[in-house]
């Protein structure tokens, strides 16, 4: 592990030996870092192998053993469970989904409000799910709150909020500045949107819980055992391989680091920092009695959460990528990135300039071609995969898990089709990314865009989304 030490980070105010960097993530200094469990011991077999023990792999185990009893399933993982962006995300438990929009454009509006539905429904499986496995994750069902801090930002929001309704959200909420503030004060906000479908949580908790669960349902979990190659029966590794009818790939960010999928989903950088404990005075001024999950309608948007101790952790993209589908080590981001979200965090809350920085940290998040989440089983091969949230992965993780067990079932002749399976993210595919270096330059080239984007439209003041944005948009295949 990365040491715990301090740093002193330009402009913001941390602790005695400066702003905590890395050691993963703030939630794993709050909850401890785990003992890992033993790597896998030579070649074995299974009914099912799982590569990545994040919360796809988990909540899959989880799902399939619960089930299906008889069934050997043996979860791998290359650090320790939890270590990827499912230890280290923003802790939105909330029913966004990668790729809604495109899939309503190939499959049909009502395809699409189905898979909305079913996030909808996904957020209260998963508190339904906690609370029956006895998991304390720190849960609190405020909502989600996005704010406009500009006309740019305002005209986006009532197209966003108008566009949720047609998506059957019809017990979302509009607010005007005043209505906003009445749930939390942030400065400038000049209207909301107010979703009940959101929760806030611990992550780290969350994963330890799952972990817990799985291994007393008798999964086998093994840790330290990275794998190296996927390929029809096998999950290889350094220390054997284990052969299985179906080998499930829940890697997510970590993707590229598997032979012949460097170029599958690109490893997104997201990086957060949180907040000393504040007092009761502070959040007199804040607000945010609601504890509900906060973002924005900016184009390089922000996110942040009250914890249950009382702080603000608060994220952004920072640097967005590195070049190669490399990933960071061990949560650690750059004093920029730092110095960006302390910005974020006192233009948003002016009356906590000051306010003490304890941790920072960064992690990596699956973004297809197309930024549409998917799940597969090729019943071919047996080969299923599921990812590429880009950034919702907390509840989206939980029904790409149990949309992968309704497949494996339906393939092995245990049950029939379902729900589930026939969502219209079920199957599928898209091209890969660009190679290096055009990947690099054009990821850096268009967050650039959306910064500038961001500032043009806090200086002109206008009630139109940049240009520049909206290009970038159809560059990325973010909207359709």
């Amino acid at each position: 592990m990365s040491s715990r030490s301090g740093t002193a980070v330009p402009g913001v105010p941390g602790g005695p030996g400066g702003v905590v960097n890395g050691g993963v993530s703030f939630w794993y200094a709050d909850d401890g870092l785990p003992e890992r469990r033993a790597p896998l011991p030579g070649d074995a077999t299974a009914d099912v192998v799982i590569v990545g023990g994040g919360f796809t792999g988990l909540w899959t185990a989880y799902y399939l053993k619960k089930a299906a009893p008889f069934l050997r399933i043996t979860v791998l993982e290359r650090k320790f469970c939890g270590y990827g962006a499912s230890g280290r995300n923003g802790g939105w438990l909330y029913n966004g989904i990668a790729g809604r929009d495109r899939y309503a454009k190939l499959h049909g509006h009502e395809a699409a409000v189905r898979l909305q539905r079913a996030m909808n429904d996904t957020v209260d499986e998963v508190v339904r799910v906690a609370a029956e496995e006895g998991i304390d994750a720190g849960i609190h069902k405020g909502g989600v709150l996005e704010v406009a801090c500009t006309p740019a930002q305002l005209a986006r929001l009532k197209a966003f909020h108008a566009t949720e309704l047609s998506y059957g959200e019809r017990d979302r909420e509009l607010y005007g500045a005043r209505e906003a503030a009445q749930r939390v004060r942030v400065a400038d906000a000049v209207g909301a949107s107010w979703s009940p479908h959101g929760a806030r949580l611990q992550p780290v908790r969350l994963v330890k819980g799952l972990v817990a669960a799985v291994e007393a349902l008798g999964v086998t979990v093994h840790e330290s055992t990275p794998v190296t190659e996927i390929r029809p029966k096998h999950a290889v590794t350094p220390y054997g391989t284990v052969r299985a009818p179906y080998v499930l790939r829940c890697t997510e960010g970590f993707t590229a680091a598997l032979k012949g999928e460097r170029r599958t989903w690109l490893p997104m950088n997201s990086s957060m920092i949180v907040t000393e404990p504040l007092t009761e005075a502070q959040w007199e001024t804040v607000g945010w009695a609601g504890r509900e999950t906060l973002g924005d309608m900016a184009h390089a948007y922000m996110y942040a959460q009250r914890t249950a101790d009382d702080r603000i952790a608060l994220g952004g993209r920072g640097v967005p990528y590195r070049f190669g589908s490399r990933t960071d080590n061990d949560g650690r981001t750059q004093a920029k990135t730092i110095t960006e979200l302390y910005e974020i965090l006192v233009r948003f809350f002016p009356s906590l300039t000051g306010v003490r920085v304890d941790h920072a940290w960064s992690g990596v998040l699956g973004v297809p071609r197309d930024w549409c989440a998917t799940v597969t089983l090729d019943r071919s091969t047996g080969l299923g995969w599921a990812g590429g949230y880009v950034g919702s992965g907390v509840a989206t993780a939980n029904l790409a898990a149990r949309t992968l067990r309704d497949l494996v079932q339906q393939d092995s002749g245990q049950a029939g089709a379902t729900d589930l399976t026939s969502l219209p993210w079920v199957g599928h595919r898209v091209r890969k990314w660009e190679p290096e270096p055009f990947r690099w330059l054009g990821v850096h080239g268009l967050y650039a865009a959306y910064r500038t984007a961001d500032q043009r439209e806090l200086a002109l003041s206008g009630a139109e989304s940049s240009r520049l944005a909206r290009l970038a948009d159809r560059v990325t295949g973010r909207h359709v």
